[in-house]
């Protein structure tokens, strides 16, 4: 009989006899706390035992499956009918509610791509999300900027557009290139400067050097530098050899390998205290083509094997290419099924493979070697972020006499155009950094035109009844992770804040002192936030209600910078938020003529490109590619807008 002393759970006896009707086959079980959020899902080739296992004796489990279980109010399970079926069950769960206690890829969907579309003359882009729209993806990679600086290299190589549609078509118009063309970055097909087979070569050569395939390049790169020369184009052949030797210079900077000379990734990590970094090197052709650092999360007390499944299938369910052998340092759990799924995703034979001696070895070893020094510097810097924290939050317990020091701060902000589109923003620091899962924007609903004061109050008023009445929400905020579902449960507008930050003066201050005492919350503090005059003399200040001379910050105060930054992000909330809303309306007003495209297109074509401008930048194949579009419509919208 399952113990369940340890557990939330009321019903008892109904709760076992659940547990003793569990399915034996195969399939995903999920645990949810009090507020019915999903907190962790697993699978298993036994659904019975493995769900059973989390409720016997606690002292056989870690700490961390301890406080799982102390979280678990109530679970279900789906059953499938192989643990590949499992397997991909449980990883789209986890990519669509990113559970607290499982592992995670961290800021898995915000990691570039670089992508070569599908068009008559392609470009090269960096991207977010990899689109069944033909285009050819490479990464992800860990770093915006690491993508950049590619971007900016190739085009220094192989000189593809670096124009929108828009401004290609302005100057095919007038049939003359712009500057990139002169300076040697564009080879001008909308000036008909080059042929069609000229310009499909150059991001032939682009595919190539991603692919790590830079010999392929060398070889056409001479043949044609020969051919200008004998064809007496020595500007042509002057400019070719320079090619020649830029590709040389990138590929002396590429690690030659000793091991085999197929495609191969080698994966390691290294972790401490519940973070974990992941090292991936990529290796085409023999050689190290480039080195990317994945940061995990709830990694403590992890099994090794564990932790390697959660990132090899979080890792390659998002990759844009899976090479045939991919080296690591432990095998991951249910080997053979990961392999299974990476085959079937990557389209050929892909063996998991750990090396105990020799080259391959002493590769995993280097990977291992360089995840334990990224995580020492990002140690460093998450060390600094904590104390700088620490000493802010301390100050504005001395300045504002708080008995405690405010753990929770909540600062409000509205933003509106000359009255209209009136929204309002919450955004939640906790021990002096961002919680954006608890962050909240509000549509004004009840005040007409610029009145600040009365919308701040309005926000306040429907915020602190949530504390009481969880049944309604608002719209839940955006992480910075897209597509990411934040948490928008009971537990969430429970919580109060130990502090309120107003974007305003003693007016804004005062109004939401006395929204926060007719709620029944006049206990909470609640501050103004204030800037200096022209002449610096008051950088910050922050006003208390009924007080009108502002308490002043010096310059290099702690408290001072995290005010700053807090405002600063309340700020950039509500304005992208009410830039959005904004957008979404001109929008719509613009498509309102184009025929053929109603409510569900319109919908569509915001939710893929966001505004006016990004439809306008995409490519006919990109508008197509978008569910309930075709070609045609297509074809419509690219030529009227």
């Amino acid at each position: 009989m399952p113990d369940l002393s340890h557990t939330n759970i009321s019903n008892h006896a109904l709760f076992e006899e659940r547990l003793r009707n569990l399915p034996l086959s195969p399939g995903v079980y999920i645990y949810r706390d009090q507020a019915n959020t999903i907190i962790y899902v697993g699978k298993s080739k036994s659904l019975r035992d493995r769900v059973r296992s989390y409720f016997g004796a606690p002292r056989g489990l870690t700490s961390k499956t301890r406080r799982l279980v102390q979280n678990i109010a109530d679970f279900e399970f789906i059953t499938t009918d192989t643990e590949l079926e499992a397997l991909l069950l449980e990883m789209n769960l986890i990519k669509k509610h990113r559970p607290r206690y499982n592992v995670l890829l961290k800021d898995d969907k915000s990691y570039p791509y670089i992508k070569i579309t599908k068009e008559e003359w392609p470009r090269v882009l960096r991207v977010r999300k990899v689109l069944e729209d033909g285009g050819i993806y490479f990464g992800p990679f860990a770093k915006a900027s690491s993508v950049y600086a590619t971007i900016e290299l190739l085009n220094k190589l192989f000189a593809f557009r670096l124009c929108n549609d828009d401004m290609f078509k302005k100057h095919e118009r007038r049939n003359r290139a712009c500057m990139y063309y002169d300076i040697k970055r564009c080879l001008g097909p909308c000036a008909n400067n080059c042929t069609t087979e000229e310009y499909s070569t150059a991001i032939n050569q682009v595919r190539l050097f991603l692919g790590g395939k830079p010999e392929a390049i060398l070889r056409d790169l001479k043949v044609k530098m020969n051919q200008a020369a004998e064809d007496l184009q020595f500007e042509r052949a002057a400019y070719v050899r320079d090619q020649i030797k830029a590709v040389e210079r990138v590929m002396e900077r590429q690690k030659v390998l000793n091991t085999a000379a197929s495609d191969q990734d080698v994966i390691a990590f290294a972790r401490d205290e519940g973070k974990a970094v992941v090292q991936v090197f990529y290796i085409r052709g023999g050689k190290l083509i480039g080195s990317e650092p994945f940061t995990l999360q709830g990694t403590e007390e992890e099994h090794p094997e564990a932790l390697m499944s959660s990132f090899l299938t979080q890792f390659y369910d998002a990759a844009a290419d899976i090479p045939p052998n991919i080296l690591l340092p432990d095998y991951p759990e249910e080997t053979q099924i990961i392999e299974q799924w990476l085959e079937s995703k990557g389209g050929h034979k892909v063996s998991l493979q750990v090396p105990r001696r020799g080259d391959k070895k002493d590769l995993v070893d280097l990977a291992a070697r360089n995840a334990s020094q990224t995580l020492d510097q990002l140690r460093l810097q998450w060390l600094n972020a904590e104390q700088r924290a620490t000493a802010g939050l301390s100050q504005l317990r001395e300045l504002l006499n708080l008995a405690d020091l405010p753990q929770r701060i909540e600062c409000y902000d509205i933003s509106n155009t000359q009255g209209t589109n009136s929204v309002g923003s919450m955004v939640v620091f906790e021990q002096g950094e961002p919680a954006k899962k608890h962050y909240r924007r509000f549509k004004i609903k009840t005040v007409e035109g610029a009145n600040d004061v009365a919308s701040l109050s309005e926000v306040l008023q429907r915020r602190f009844a949530r504390a009481d009445d969880t049944g309604q929400t608002d719209e839940p905020a955006p992480t910075d992770q897209p597509n990411a579902e934040p948490s928008n449960n009971d537990e969430t507008w429970a919580v109060l804040p130990d502090l309120i930050l107003i974007d305003g003066g003693i007016g804004q201050v005062n109004a939401a002192a006395k929204t926060l005492a007719a709620a029944g919350f006049e206990h909470i503090p609640v501050v103004g936030l204030v800037k200096g005059d022209t002449k610096g003399h008051l950088p910050y200040g922050l006003v208390k209600p009924g007080q009108r001379v502002p308490i002043a910050f010096a310059q290099n105060d702690p408290g001072l910078h995290l005010v700053q930054r807090i405002d600063e992000e309340a700020h950039r909330f509500a304005i992208s938020y009410h830039r959005k809303l904004r957008t979404k309306g001109m929008l719509r007003s613009t498509m309102e003529d184009i025929p053929g495209i109603g409510p569900k297109r319109k919908k569509a074509l915001i939710n893929a490109f966001g505004s006016l401008e990004g439809i306008r930048n995409a490519s006919i194949e990109e508008l197509a590619a978008v569910p309930g579009m075709t070609r045609k419509a297509a074809e419509e919208i690219k030529g009227l807008l």
